[in-house]
């Protein structure tokens, strides 16, 4: 089976910095595309990256510049580096591979 645990959330103020991590059993991120969603309160989940073969990044819009996706590929561990953080990026993080997503760690951005 394949698992998927974020961890790493937090409360942040704006404008600092955080890393967010997706620890995998049951599959090789070096050899998948595996992708970052966030969900804030009252809202629709939005895609936030994607790593292909842990060489590839894609980023979204309103993260980009901002937040960047890399493999630890000897720990089987997927990060999300977000810098430069706003209030507006406060939700539940998740990573996802095909139809298998982890729990999600809470990321708090506030003064």
């Amino acid at each position: 089976d394949v698992q998927l645990v974020e961890s790493g959330g937090g409360l942040v103020p704006p404008g600092g910095s955080l890393s967010v991590l997706c620890a995998a059993s049951g599959i090789t991120f070096s050899s998948s595309a595996v992708s970052w969603f966030r969900q804030a309160p009252g809202k629709e989940f939005e895609w936030v990256g994607s790593i292909y073969n842990s060489q590839e990044t894609q980023t979204a819009n309103s993260v980009k510049g901002r937040f960047t996706t890399y493999t630890d590929n000897a720990k089987n561990t997927v990060f999300l580096r977000m810098n430069s953080l706003k209030l507006e990026d406060t939700g539940l993080y998740w990573c996802q591979i095909g139809s298998n997503r982890g729990q999600g760690t809470q990321v708090t951005v506030s003064s």
